[in-house]
């Protein structure tokens, strides 16, 4: 489990006639991952690709453009003939177009006419109130018309104009400060000017007749109408997608794989008769990829694996020659490839840590956490997100969130914490948060236990007293209450780091001997486990534990030399940052600490409102603060568990023997989803 797949480089090389056979057979298993030919040899060039693609990738076009403006989603349910569908694709895909054609032309068309009423109510609506036709605005040899909009009195408006001159008639709309005005053209000029003091702006007129009000009336009474129509449309649109929608999957599905066959020789070397394929098979698959060959080019297809003695160790890191990456988990384990592909996906000689952060991360996750019933809150909503947000991508992450509160759910148990609000008894002087006020509201009797403990919320959960820890003088309990034992926290969780820390350095030893050998990994990474007991051991005499000073800092010497020989400098140099590595691994007991205390500060506010004389404002102010503020707590408690519980793993833990950069393994073909 923590290697990945081994793969086998294999060369197929064959005759140009039977290249369809071979490239349709490479598709259908699924297993080979192709290297594009980019190298200039004699003799040799990349591939053209097959007649059908340009006419495969127009009608590949076509159908996902039909499919976006529809929107058509994917639907796991879909199962459809790959070949009744394929014999049909044509018609259906032509019908389908045609359809959708006729519909939007007819919607686009509809649009159109709204936007054109819209227009018109906007040019019409300030002569609403005015009763003249529009064609009275128009047609004058010798009357000027000034239609608009003034900002300022039309009654001084008026009277400055009647001192220029009687023969004018002037209609007005003071709702929107709209004029029509009909004067004398010999005096346009001048009642021109005095219209500009007034800020008049035009009005245009469209080319219409009859009276504004009725035309506007009869307008909204065909925009309804259009409307209306628009929306039969879209209901035809949507019917049309219900009908067509599994055709839509399936055939995008069928065109996807025609075109990814059709462009296959991209990634061949061809010559004027033949053709080669460079690429790997897992190794388990190689026999498979033989027999299939065999049997669709009858026996014309050469198969080689190319021997590992070509690909020189120094060569390793050769895009052409460098084997992709697999990884071999478990499905239980398969979630975390997700978090690994993050960080980097290992090479193909690297040791593979997925199965070891599948157990490390939701431990440090559930540690910081580590409550009951922001667990389970979370937990549905991870479920939820799961079943009704369609998005693949999602679900390995839903996944690993799930795993992450299976483990908050335990150690909220061996915490007693529900919400902040603690399920055994607890000391009376410090948190966590007594459920007191809770007590007290329903009426039930609050009880002391003596000795300064205090209920919890489970009547009857006692705290059980197990032993006094070394080094911290603290009790151990279970429920262990974090807030009692801040300083045992923190030495577990240097212990928990130790002990993953040294794990990576043997991981390290085993990559080191694969490349290099078994000195080169003795000096570079098990000199730091010499290191770490050397310092164990002065540290054990230096407290009197044991008489082993003298012997620790020999240890010490001797894996300093060890580690200077094997990594030279910059190995001395990195020498203090195991300490912070080790103290890093606090931040389990930090964040889960500043988590609690929220809740515990939420509780406090929200009951220390409620008792039996509170007022309902009161109560519902308590309610808010409770829900709200758990709420945030719970957002929290995704965001910054998640990203320490990384950080642990990809700083502390992966530097110590990870490298990665590996190439992901990309199978020609694909696995059908809507089709069969």
């Amino acid at each position: 489990m923590l290697e990945p797949k081994p793969m086998s480089r294999v060369l197929i090389v064959g005759h140009k006639n039977i290249m369809n056979d071979t490239v349709e057979t490479l598709h259908n298993l699924n297993v080979y991952h192709i290297e594009d030919y980019n190298e200039e040899e004699p003799g040799l060039e990349i591939g053209k690709p097959f007649e059908s693609a340009e006419d495969i990738s127009k009608k590949l076009v076509k159908i996902r453009s039909l499919s976006n403006y529809l929107g058509v989603k994917g639907d796991e349910s879909v199962s459809e003939d790959a070949d009744k569908v394929w014999s049909n694709l044509d018609d259906r895909l032509n019908e389908l177009d045609t359809k959708i054609t006729e519909k939007t032309e007819e919607k686009s068309e509809l649009e159109s006419k709204l936007k054109d009423i819209e227009n018109l109510k906007k040019d019409l609506q300030p002569l609403s109130n005015i009763p003249l036709d529009l064609d009275l605005y128009r047609g004058y040899e010798n009357i000027s018309v000034f239609t608009g909009t003034v900002k300022e009195n039309m009654d001084s408006l008026e009277t400055d104009i009647s001192d220029i001159t009687n023969l004018y008639e002037i209609w007005k709309d003071p709702d929107w400060n709209a004029i029509a005005l009909f004067v004398y053209k010999d005096y346009a000029g001048q009642v021109s000017k005095i219209l500009s003091d007034y800020s008049f702006k035009e009005l245009r007129i469209p080319e219409k007749s009859g009276v504004p009000k009725d035309i506007l009336s009869k307008s909204e009474e065909d925009k309804q109408s259009i409307e209306e129509k628009i929306e039969s449309i879209d209901e035809e649109i949507e019917s049309i997608k219900e009908q067509y929608s599994n055709f839509i999957l399936a055939s995008d599905e069928l065109l996807s794989m025609e075109a990814e066959k059709a462009e296959a020789p991209l990634k061949m070397a061809t010559s004027e008769n033949t053709f080669v394929i460079d690429g790997w098979v897992p190794d388990d698959e190689y026999d498979t990829v033989v027999q299939s060959l065999d049997k669709a080019t009858n026996g014309h297809a050469y198969v080689s694996i190319v021997e590992a003695e070509e690909s020189d160790e120094h060569e390793e890191h050769s895009e052409e020659i460098t084997p992709p990456t697999e990884y071999n988990n478990s499905k239980f384990a398969k979630p975390l490839e997700t978090v690994m592909d993050l960080y980097s996906r290992p090479r193909f000689k690297e040791l593979d840590p997925t199965s070891l952060i599948f157990i490390a991360l939701p431990l440090f996750y559930g540690m910081m956490l580590g409550d009951v019933g922001y667990a389970l809150v979370i937990l549905a909503a991870a479920f939820g997100v799961k079943k009704y947000v369609n998005m693949e991508s999602l679900k390995p992450v839903m996944n690993v969130l799930i795993y992450c509160q299976i483990f908050s759910f335990i150690f909220g148990i061996l915490y007693g914490e529900a919400f902040g609000i603690s399920l055994g008894t607890t000391h009376a002087g410090v948190p966590p948060w007594s459920p007191e006020p809770l007590y007290e509201l329903f009426g039930a009797t609050f009880e002391s236990h003596g000795h300064g403990f205090l209920s919890g919320l489970i009547p009857g959960f006692e705290t059980i007293y197990l032993f006094e820890f070394p080094f911290t003088n603290e009790m151990v309990s279970f429920p262990f209450h974090r807030p009692d034992a801040v300083l045992t926290l923190i030495v577990l969780t240097a212990v928990l780091g130790i002990i993953q820390i040294n794990i990576g350095y043997v991981l390290g030893m085993v990559n080191v001997y694969r490349n290099h050998g078994l000195m080169d990994a003795i000096l570079e990474k098990g000199s730091w486990i010499i290191i770490e007991l050397g310092v164990l051991l002065a540290a054990l005499g230096f407290l009197e534990y044991a008489p082993t000073t003298i012997l620790g800092l020999a240890v010490f010497i001797i894996g300093f030399a060890m580690l200077f020989k094997g990594e030279g400098v910059k190995g001395a140099v990195e020498l203090p940052s195991l300490l912070s590595n080790v103290l890093s691994y606090a931040r389990i007991a930090a964040v889960g600490l500043s988590s609690i205390y929220i809740a515990y500060i939420v509780n406090e506010i929200a009951f220390v409102m409620l008792s039996p004389d509170t007022s309902i404002l009161l109560a519902i102010l308590s309610i808010l603060v409770f829900i709200f503020g758990h709420a945030l707590n719970t957002v929290l408690g995704v965001i910054a568990p998640g990203l320490q519980a990384l950080r642990l793993q990809y700083v502390e833990f992966f530097t110590k023997f990870y490298d990665g950069g590996g190439k992901k393994y990309n199978p020609f073909g694909r696995i059908r989803k809507y089709t069969e």
